[in-house]
């Protein structure tokens, strides 16, 4: 059997798109399964060993200048790359119009099937007319997890139950997954940047949660100038932590991966920390905590919710408590 998923961005929804992978070779041990993702997005997919062929996309990029010919030759080319293949199903867990162009140029054999999303979640970006590149349509209740979403999809286009705990089929950490920049000591990672401001969490909160864990060294990663601004911030009132540079997708995922802990908003690289098994507290103060929330591990801790952040000090101690198990 010959699977293709499509699921191109962003990072947090790449990621719970992962357990689909360890789900059909569970029941479909002889399928081979291929992935159309964003280029930026290659390296996270590029760990699970599950997937055979990675191809990239980078509508991204393409789409800041669709007229130069390079560009072009391109997207010719990831055409072909796409068609080189004939799947028994392909998968569009993402249901948007872009994600069903790409499913609708995707090649399937004689009765093979385009299976996608009936509907979306409460607050999601779902574009109905994505559905008219499937031939089969799941609906789900809009208020599944994000990792559910694309498990049940599968589950009931293949004919079995996944009703397990989501395997992310990700590697354990290890010596050569640690930089030289990380500290010999178990450190604490603060995931403190969100593009959306009404989902960050209080500076003096973080101070707080900080100065609580002294001496544990703080990594503190950023994405952006502004964000950048913020850690500098947190770094001059914690003399424990440390600035970090900016960091590649790949260097910010191993940050991640070697956490001691890992205290976070509701962003992608807190998902990982959670996915990678590390001791992990999510914090959610503008987004619904039912939607993402790290519920497969008991080294998580899900605080907050939309419109009700967490105080520092129901931080600090779900903190204390996974360092005690650790």
């Amino acid at each position: 059997m010959k699977i293709l998923l499509v699921r191109v961005s962003s990072l947090g929804d790449v990621l719970h798109n992962l357990p689909m992978v360890a789900d059909i070779l569970r029941n479909h041990p002889g399928a081979t399964i291929d992935w159309v993702v964003e280029e930026g997005y290659v390296s996270l997919v590029r760990l699970n060993p599950g997937v055979r062929r990675i191809i990239p996309f980078a509508l991204r990029r393409w789409r800041k200048s669709l007229g130069n010919p390079a560009t072009r030759a391109e997207i010719k080319a990831f055409y072909r790359t796409l068609r080189e293949e004939a799947y028994d199903y392909v998968f569009d867990t993402q249901g948007l119009l872009k994600t069903g162009l790409i499913m609708g140029a995707a090649r399937v054999v004689k009765g093979g099937a385009k299976v996608g999303l009936a509907n979306g979640s409460e607050g999601s970006g779902y574009e109905g007319i994505s559905r008219l590149f499937h031939t089969r349509s799941i609906r789900l209740d809009p208020r599944t997890h994000a990792v559910a979403r694309g498990r049940l999809v599968a589950a009931a286009a293949l004919g079995y139950q996944a009703d397990s705990a989501p395997d992310f089929g990700l590697p354990s950490p290890d010596a050569a997954s640690r930089c030289d920049w990380m500290p010999a000591a178990p450190y604490a990672v603060f995931f403190h940047g969100t593009a959306g401001a009404s989902k960050k969490w209080a500076t003096e909160n973080w101070v707080a949660t900080g100065k609580a864990l002294a001496p544990m060294p703080v990594l503190l990663p950023w994405g952006s100038p502004g964000e950048k601004y913020e850690a500098e911030m947190l770094a001059a009132n914690l003399p424990h932590a440390q600035l970090l540079p900016q960091l590649s997708m790949m260097d910010a995922v191993a940050l991640a991966r070697n956490a001691a802990l890992a205290i976070g908003v509701d962003t992608g690289l807190t998902h990982i920390a959670a996915a990678f098994g590390r001791p992990t507290v999510e914090i959610y103060c503008d987004s619904p905590k039912w939607k993402t929330e790290g519920n497969w591990s008991p080294v998580i801790v899900n605080l907050g919710d939309k419109g009700a952040p967490p105080s520092a000090q129901a931080v600090i101690e779900a903190a204390r408590g996974l360092l005690d198990r650790s």
